[in-house]
């Protein structure tokens, strides 16, 4: 019996690990885009932002060739935020002010800044890219494989193979992918326009992101291996953290994390848990497997 309960401990610390690993990548990496702005002034933030995402390509592409999974998962997930951050990110920021686009304000506040209105022109080629996930039949997904049996898609388990053992670039795709739908669903959700960050479907993506992410959390507590768990804590937070952007713009919170210069002691302690978690995960003598 206290076997069974500490292999159940053990399991819960790695999809717990997991998911907390990921979920602090997300305030931090928010703080970490304002500290860049505000530190490095227009001047050198554009070189800075370009070589970042350089940084974060090179990490994914120097984890596909690490033999070990959890390495090569982790790689690809830092090296994805790092060139989200760096590529994108900051490439709609640049053109945002290169051509003096509003912010769109509201009681003489901005509640959506310039750049996150021009990525909502992107649509289009985030619509192409899903497109080829759900008809080329090359993907493991679970959401992508429940759309492709809901469309009747014939899947060739032996075309997977290669995309799905290339740890590094898969998490490296997922994460960056994963991110552009979920900006771009709260983008259209608050356009007064579309929907309204009041409006009863913008409700129903806040509270429907928390039950689908808790679903996914309660399956990512049986996962016992360390990369696969960190690849499914990516979907698990990201879909949670429609939640959590849903009610910081209803303020039932402050946001600590995009006034870093504020509230430094709570950056570094939320920094400090993502490396405790990190070295407890990895540093661990005895691997469970899944």
């Amino acid at each position: 019996m206290e076997t069974t309960n500490a292999k159940q401990q053990k399991i819960s610390f790695v999809g717990f690990a997991a998911f907390m690993i990921v979920l602090f990548t997300m305030p931090l990496g928010h703080a970490a885009m304002i500290i860049m702005e505000k530190t490095l002034g227009e001047t050198y933030l554009t070189p800075a932002a370009f070589v970042l995402g350089l940084l974060g390509a090179a990490l994914a592409i120097w984890g596909f060739y690490i033999k070990n999974e959890n390495g090569a998962t982790f790689a690809g997930l830092i090296g994805g935020l790092m060139t989200w951050t760096g590529w994108i990110e900051f490439t709609f920021v640049y053109f945002a002010r290169r051509y003096n686009v509003a912010p769109a304000m509201e009681n003489g506040e901005i509640v959506t800044k310039p750049e996150y209105l021009v990525m909502m022109s992107s649509v289009g080629f985030l619509a192409i890219i899903l497109m080829f996930y759900i008809f080329s039949a090359r993907t493991r997904c679970v959401f992508f494989s429940w759309i492709q049996k809901a469309l009747r898609i014939n899947r060739h388990e032996e075309s997977l193979h290669t995309v799905h053992s290339n740890h590094s670039l898969t998490t490296f795709v997922e994460t960056n992918i994963l991110l552009w739908a979920c900006y771009l669903l709260l983008m259209f959700a608050y356009d007064d326009q579309i929907l309204g960050d009041r409006h009863p479907v913008t409700a129903f993506i806040a509270f429907g992101s928390l039950v689908w992410s808790a679903y996914l959390f309660v399956k990512l507590m049986k996962i016992r291996k360390i990369g696969y768990a960190i690849r499914y804590a990516i979907p698990t937070v990201i879909i949670f953290w429609n939640f959590v952007e849903i009610l910081g713009r209803w303020d039932f919170f402050h946001e600590i994390w995009t006034e870093p210069g504020q509230y430094k002691t709570e950056i570094i302690i939320m920094f400090v848990v993502f490396l405790l978690f990190s070295a407890g995960l990895f540093f661990r003598k005895k691997h469970v497997t899944k």
